[in-house]
C-alpha cells in the first residue's frame, strides 16, 4: 500500500510516516498542500492522510481537487476540530474518513488499511492463497500453518502479491506498492527482495516469475 502523510508540524508527520513503514507500508511525506498536489499528479497513492489546515494550498482544496481528479485514492483527513459540525464539513467536502487530534497510532493504522482496501474490489481482511495466509492488520504470515517472519518489504511485497490474485505484478508496480519516491528506480531491490521471501517461504516456490513481465501467486 502506498500513502502520502500531509501534515504541518514535521515531527508529527515525520512520526506517522516512521510508524506506517514498520506497518509495511510504502510512505511519502511533504509539509503543505502545494507539495501534496505535486506529488498527487505525479505518483499514485491508496490513501492520503491530509491534515486539515495547511499553508500554501489548504486542506480543504486539496481534499477538492482529489476528488474531482476521480482518483481512486482514498483521503483521511486529520485536524485539531474535533467537532461534530467539523467532521460532517470534512466528509462533506469528499473526504471518507476524519480523525480528530490527538489520536491513537493504532486507530488510525487500521482506519488506513480499511481505507486501503477500498481502493481495490473487495477483499478479505485475511488474505490466503498457495498454502499462505496473510493478516495485514497482525503483521503475520503463515504457510501451511507455519509462522513466516518477514521483514516489512518483503511483507508489503507479499501482500501487493497476493492481492493481485494471481495476476502478473511488474517490478514498476511493486516498486511503487512497497516503496517510496526515494528509491532508486534503476535498483535491483525488487529482484533481491523476492529472491529473500522466496527463500523464507520454502519449497515449493510459490511466487512465480514470469519473463519479461514480473511475478506472480
Amino acid at each position: 500500500m502506498r500513502v502520502l502523510v500531509v501534515e504541518d508540524e514535521q515531527l508529527l508527520a515525520d512520526a506517522v510516516a516512521t510508524g506506517l513503514r514498520r506497518e509495511a507500508m510504502a510512505v511519502d511525506v511533504v509539509y503543505d498542500g502545494g507539495a501534496a498536489l505535486e506529488r498527487i499528479g505525479v505518483n499514485d497513492y491508496d490513501v492520503v492522510v491530509l491534515d486539515r489546515d495547511l499553508p500554501v494550498v489548504h486542506g480543504d482544496e486539496v481534499c477538492r481537487e482529489i476528488v474531482g481528479m476521480g482518483l481512486p485514492t482514498r483521503v483521511l483527513m486529520l485536524t485539531a476540530a474535533g467537532d461534530v459540525s467539523d467532521r460532517v464539513e470534512g466528509l462533506e467536502l469528499g473526504a471518507d474518513d476524519y480523525l480528530p487530534k490527538p489520536f491513537a497510532f493504532t486507530e488510525l493504522t487500521a482506519r488506513v488499511r480499511a481505507l486501503g482496501r477500498r481502493t481495490t474490489a473487495a477483499l478479505p481482511p485475511v488474505l490466503e492463497r498457495s498454502g499462505i495466509r496473510l493478516d495485514p492488520n497482525r503483521r503475520e504470515v503463515f504457510r501451511d500453518g507455519t509462522e513466516i517472519h518477514l521483514a516489512p518489504k518483503e511483507f508489503a511485497v507479499l501482500e501487493v502479491l497476493m492481492r493481485s490474485e494471481g495476476s502478473v505484478v511488474s517490478a514498476e508496480q511493486l516498486l511503487e506498492k512497497a516503496w517510496d519516491e526515494n528509491t532508486d528506480p534503476f535498483t535491483n531491490v525488487v529482484r533481491v527482495t523476492v529472491m529473500t521471501l522466496r527463500r523464507k517461504l520454502g519449497e515449493p516456490a510459490v511466487i512465480v516469475t514470469v519473463p519479461g513481465s514480473g511475478y506472480r501467486i
